[in-house]
């Protein structure tokens, strides 16, 4: 349907009383579109497509890092928020060691010249790495610990603990860490141990005879994961917080666990392995009993990366990249722990106010009124809710009145990242089969690294009656849907919410995403169409209004950007301002190139890794990328067209990668409500083309040029914590 009067402005730079405007986002239409010189139409007619080089993926993904690394560096942010923002950046690295490094290091053991994965290709990503790596250790150290130390927090080095402090110390080495330490001396009859993923060890060299009169030169001692990586010691004054890690507590008592011989080396390590699940699934009888098989592998699969300390001798790196089957380039010596993600435990340890941001109660959503039986208001109008800026709870409420009306008969939802064993929502679920409702789940047991908590709440859901279902074999279920059926009189009546995110109260006040209820027939009976397909794997239905991958979310894709590449070349108005975590399709790109040169307006806000080089003279200088980084993480997914007169504007659960529109179950829904569209266009896509704080913008060489007034700009998230009410909670 077109919707003549909505228009939506290209990027340009903005005058001070137009970023007040998009700072405040008033309740005004969408600026007017203008031309740019960098987004000026070109002349109707044919245009010859300008080939290109995509740009790597994997450097992407490790630039969108650097960029999450730079709120740790700002001294603007809260100290604390700094130690949480450099963890996140070891958390992300661990997964992109788990989950991209394994070709990598097979071109190394293999001597790869030639391909996509070869050893040159290795050494340039390892060297990308390392630097990141020693950035992060050099901010730790050089500015994080001083911070710390000047607000009295400080975590204690052995050498640096007094008399008392050891004394401390050592009674809890001895109470609480040595009876679940068990030192493993190396020989025929003692092979090495086995090592999971990413848990902390030490490797020690020895000086002297065993008890058999042997001379074993080389023992591991493994740190039990039960064991908190950060303990408080008591101070010696009230505004003293003091704290040792594990690490540093074993390695003070090293000689303690081999009485009787000298410890002449030691150093802590740590390995990644890969770990992204693999099953044949047309192989396997039953999904969920497989999957929960290959998680017991998961722990002790190839190795990919070694960490070991700063000093940590040659012969005992070395012995450790035998062990592992390593080239050098994969070990990492760090200056600190070797797992920096453990040091969020001093962000809860702490939790002093001060050195965090101002809490941020989400609003009770605006469009719904608290308290109001919310299928009543659905039958007036659909409802946007934003969040994390609008609170979850508005979720939580339709599911619970679905659960306690007597009238619903049937709740369908799709699950595919809900938490742990706290979820609400998977307690309103169980409730609603108790009471006599019928529930069908579908739950995605592949839910990278949420496998374990799927496979709980699958057979939880079985327990109590619910009709659980895996999705389709071969395929994820990322599509996030809740379908209510109610009866109504004399028929039955739909009532539906579609989302962005996940049905997760947690990542739900972190994560911005949109969610959508909606009582409309025709919407709705598809989604229960999708249900019924996901359980019984039939042909799709005929769908009018959804787009359902992987059967036409692509394809559709592409004959947007096309149909506005077509309007371009006409000399019509011509726009397109893509939304996503991750632009990696390769066809959507080159349609993307193609209709920027055809002289199309393109915007692409791409948080994360993106492929397509933009700004490129002749070749993509109509289309700019950037990446918003900020306090929450960007993850909604928006795709507004213009060719002509003719808008078209839809919300998605699916990214622009190859995986989500082939190989995924993924969904996209139109919003023809004008206030909705013009919501959303204000709110997702106008006020981060002028956000000038918190975004970056890709370059023609590949780089991100970081934002231009990262402490006193105009950002998209500060303005819509403005516009939803500060840190005032108005939850109901």
């Amino acid at each position: 349907m077109a919707h003549p009067k909505e228009s939506l402005a290209p990027a340009q730079p903005m005058d001070d009383a137009q970023v007040d405007r998009s700072a405040e986002l008033e309740d005004s239409p969408a600026l007017t579109a203008k031309t740019t010189k960098a987004h000026a139409p070109r002349a109707a007619g044919v245009v010859a497509v300008q080939p290109v080089t995509l740009l790597d993926r994997d450097h992407s993904i490790l630039a969108f890092n650097e960029r999450v690394l730079d709120w740790a560096v700002r001294d603007d942010v809260p100290l604390l928020e700094r130690l949480r923002f450099l963890c996140i950046v070891s958390s992300n690295l661990d997964e992109f060691f788990e989950v991209r490094a394994e070709p990598h290091v097979n071109a190394v053991k293999h001597g790869e010249t030639e391909g996509l994965y070869t050893v040159a290709s290795f050494e340039a990503l390892a060297a990308k790495v390392h630097d990141l790596v020693a950035r992060q250790y050099a901010l730790y150290n050089q500015v994080l610990v001083p911070a710390f130390a000047a607000h009295g927090i400080r975590i204690l080095a052995h050498s640096e603990r007094s008399a008392a402090h050891k004394r401390w110390v050592s009674a809890y080495f001895r109470r609480e860490v040595r009876p679940l330490l068990v030192p493993v001396g190396l020989d025929p009859a003692h092979p090495f141990p086995q090592v999971a993923n990413k848990s902390l060890n030490f490797i020690v060299r020895l000086k002297g005879r065993d008890a058999f009169g042997r001379e074993n030169e080389v023992a591991i001692v493994k740190v039990p994961r039960a064991l908190p990586r950060i303990v408080r010691i008591p101070g010696d004054s009230p505004k003293q917080m003091l704290f040792a890690s594990i690490s540093s507590i074993v390695r003070a008592h090293l000689a303690d666990l081999f009485p009787g011989r000298e410890v002449t080396e030691f150093s802590q390590f740590r390995v990644t392995r890969h770990s992204d699940l693999a099953l044949d699934e047309e192989d396997v009888r039953n999904l969920r009993t497989a999957l929960r098989q290959g998680l017991q592998q998961r722990h002790y699969g190839e190795a990919v990366r070694l960490e070991v300390s700063a000093g940590c001798s040659k012969f005992l790196s070395d012995f450790l990249l035998r062990q592992f089957d390593l080239p050098e380039a994969a070990l990492y010596r760090v200056h600190g722990p070797v797992n920096l993600v453990r040091l969020t435990q001093l962000v809860d340890l702490v939790n002093d106010p001060a050195l965090l941001f101002a809490p941020w109660n989400p609003v009770w959503p605006r469009q719904l009124v608290a308290g109001a039986s919310i299928f009543a208001q659905l039958r007036e109008r659909d409802v946007l809710i934003h969040q994390p800026f609008e609170s979850f709870d508005g979720v939580l409420a339709f599911l619970r009145e679905a659960v306690e009306d007597p009238q619903v008969l049937a709740i369908k939802q799709t699950i595919y990242r809900t938490g742990g064993r706290d979820s609400e929502l998977m307690r309103l679920l169980g409730e609603a089969v108790r009471r006599g409702k019928e529930v069908m789940a579908v739950v995605e047991l592949k839910a990278r690294f949420d496998e374990e908590a799927n496979i709980n709440w699958a057979e939880a859901l079985e327990s109590v009656g619910a009709q659980v279902v895996y999705g389709v074999v071969g395929l994820k279920t990322h599509a996030k849907m809740l379908l209510v059926t109610r009866r109504e009189g004399r028929q039955l009546r739909r009532y539906g919410h579609l989302s962005s995110g996940n049905y997760n109260a947690r990542t739900a006040r972190l994560y911005t995403d949109l969610g959508y209820f909606t009582a409309d027939t025709q919407l709705t009976a598809e989604m229960d169409g999708v249900f019924n397909h996901l359980a019984s794997q039939n042909r799709p239905p005929r769908l009018r209004k959804l787009i359902l991958a992987p059967f036409h979310l692509h394809r559709r894709l592409l004959a947007f950007v096309e149909r506005v590449g077509q309007a371009a070349s006409r000399g019509e108005d011509a726009r397109i301002v893509v939304k996503t975590n991750a632009l990696t399709d390769e066809a959507l790109i080159h349609a993307l190139l193609r209709a920027g040169q055809q002289g199309a307006c393109i915007d692409l806000i791409v948080r994360g890794a993106c492929m397509l080089p933009a700004q490129v003279p002749g070749v993509s200088d109509n289309i700019r990328v950037r990446s918003i980084i900020g306090r929450f993480l960007e993850h909604s997914r928006v795709f507004y067209f213009r060719a002509g007169l003719q808008e078209d504007l839809y919300l998605s659960s699916a990214d622009w990668m190859n995986r989500n529109m082939l190989r995924r179950v993924e969904l996209a829904w139109p919003v023809t409500d004008a206030a909705l569209r013009q919501q959303i266009i204000d709110e997702s896509l106008v006020a981060y083309l002028y956000d000038d704080r918190d975004a970056w913008t890709l370059q023609a060489d590949g780089h991100y040029a970081p934002p231009p007034h990262p402490q006193t700009g105009k950002g998209a998230q500060n303005a819509l914590m403005a516009r939803y009410g500060a840190t005032k909670s108005e939850e109901a």
